[in-house]
């Protein structure tokens, strides 16, 4: 542990970040698993799946989880998935 104050409460708040992106970064991989086994499954709600995924990828893009190109390349292996 840091022995500066400005240190210990950077750790602090660092730990509070990290937590959150986690839980941005998870529900984003479950939003990706859905939307690969709805196209797989050809399941009727695919279209709202998709939809949903994109906007996960876009969120989690807009609070620097993921970085904005690696976002717009999940959605378009999607777009290529569900044009298939």
């Amino acid at each position: 542990m840091a022995n500066i104050k400005s240190q210990k409460k950077r750790v602090l708040t660092s730990a509070k970040a990290a937590a959150r992106n986690k839980s941005v970064k998870s529900n984003l991989k479950s939003s990706l698993k859905k939307a690969n086994n709805a196209l797989q499954d050809e399941s009727t709600d695919k279209n709202e799946v998709v939809a949903s995924a994109y906007s996960v990828i876009d969120k989690a893009a807009k609070k620097g989880v993921i970085h904005k190109k690696t976002a717009a390349r999940r959605k378009s292996a999607i777009a290529k998935k569900s044009a298939i």
